[in-house]
């Protein structure tokens, strides 16, 4: 099996808060994180997929394609977004936009396209949130 990795940058905005907590245990636990003005990044997205290459093409996915169903399925949603304001995964309080739960969200938009082209399958999604902290997601264990 061979892995494949295409990576995409976007930028966004976020900050960390649980609506179920008072004020004080959020800045407690999340820091200067938990400013509700929130704060920029710019986050690379790296996904992985794994097959057997195509005999005709060489191919295990056309890259592409891969690009494309990235900047449909998640840029769209993301790039130069405040997500816990505008982003449907995260907005109303539903997760908090943090680097583990960008990587989970990203898996689970990208899961079923990667799915229903056949031949490969989504094996890794890894958002880096600065050069020195990502998150990596292989889906359900």
């Amino acid at each position: 099996m061979i892995f494949l990795t295409r990576r995409a940058t976007f930028s966004a905005a976020h900050y960390y808060w649980n609506d179920v907590w008072p004020a004080e245990k959020n800045e407690q636990v999340f820091g200067r994180c938990a400013n509700r003005n929130g704060h920029g990044h710019n986050y690379t997205l790296e996904v992985t997929v794994g097959g057997d290459p195509d005999p005709v093409t060489g191919f295990v996915i056309d890259l592409k394609w891969l690009k494309d169903v990235m900047e449909r399925e998640v840029l769209a949603a993301w790039d130069h977004r405040h997500l816990n304001l505008e982003a449907p995964d995260f907005a109303a309080g539903k997760l908090i936009p943090t680097a583990e739960n960008l990587a989970i969200a990203a898996w689970k938009r990208l899961e079923a396209p990667v799915a229903a082209a056949g031949g490969a399958r989504l094996s890794r999604v890894r958002i880096y949130e600065t050069p020195e902290i990502f998150a990596e997601y292989r889906g359900e264990a």
